[in-house]
């Protein structure tokens, strides 16, 4: 019990700093599902799982608020989609211990780039250039990262999106939220083929999601309260350590 309840908190913590920032939910998730000895493949199998209602709820409010730029869109959640299956299968596919540095290595780069990204605190007026030279590239690294690394869509595609200018941020952050549910559908499909429905904690996504679910209107309230430069930046160091240690260990 005392497990189940662990998860469920973890998915609180974890919405809380997503709903704060827009992102993070599956590196927070991941890198603390780890730290519990589930292995990389276990738990990038159970974020994504619980990452198909989030990510449906989210793409849905904004789509009713006109947050969503529909042909960026399908430029990233059609490549995006296969990235993830591809990742799924290959980290599903590798020797235990090689999945854990791998997953350690993604991870501590994902800090990184979290890290660099609110360190920074740039932003860009609002131009579109080279979205078919870049776009779907971008889409389809990022499904592969997400589904290998237990997450890391919204660091990769939200912030390259943002930063660069090719979409003003609230259409980038409900545009990639939205392509985000064919990418955790994709990474599911592919974690139920490379590990088989007994190779994976159903109960545990459950229980995820239901703290996601609680911690939602929570967060709401939080940011208001916080400084996110601030909120970013804890959460890139947090997630560095935690993967520095299961690198090292």
């Amino acid at each position: 019990m005392w497990m189940i309840l662990s998860i469920s908190g973890i998915g609180f913590l974890a919405q809380i700093i997503d709903g704060s920032l827009g992102m993070a939910f599956g590196v927070s998730a991941t890198s603390f599902l780890i730290l519990l000895s589930y292995s990389p493949a276990a738990a990038s199998a159970v974020v994504h799982l619980a990452e198909i209602v989030t990510t449906a709820v989210s793409g849905l409010s904004h789509a009713k608020f006109g947050n969503i730029d529909w042909p960026v869109l399908f430029k990233i959640a059609v490549p995006g989609s296969i990235g993830a299956l591809i990742g799924a299968l290959l980290l599903s596919s590798i020797d235990m211990s090689a999945a854990r540095a791998w997953t350690a290595i993604v991870l501590i780069c994902l800090g990184f780039l979290i890290v660099l990204k609110f360190a920074r605190n740039t932003t860009r007026s609002h131009r579109r250039i080279g979205q078919k030279r870049w776009l779907i590239p971008l889409g389809l690294f990022g499904g592969v990262v997400d589904a290998t690394g237990g997450g890391g869509w919204g660091p990769i595609v939200t912030s390259s999106m943002t930063v660069s200018g090719v979409l003003e941020p609230r259409k980038a952050i409900g545009t990639s939220n939205a392509a985000e549910f064919a990418v955790a559908l994709s990474a599911s499909i592919g974690f139920l083929i490379g590990l088989g429905l007994a190779g994976i904690d159903l109960t545990a996504a459950v229980a995820l999601m239901i703290g996601g679910v609680v911690a939602a209107p929570v967060a709401a309230y939080i940011v208001k309260k916080i400084n996110p430069r601030l909120l970013g930046l804890a959460v890139g160091v947090l997630v560095i350590i935690l993967n520095l240690r299961q690198l090292i260990l």
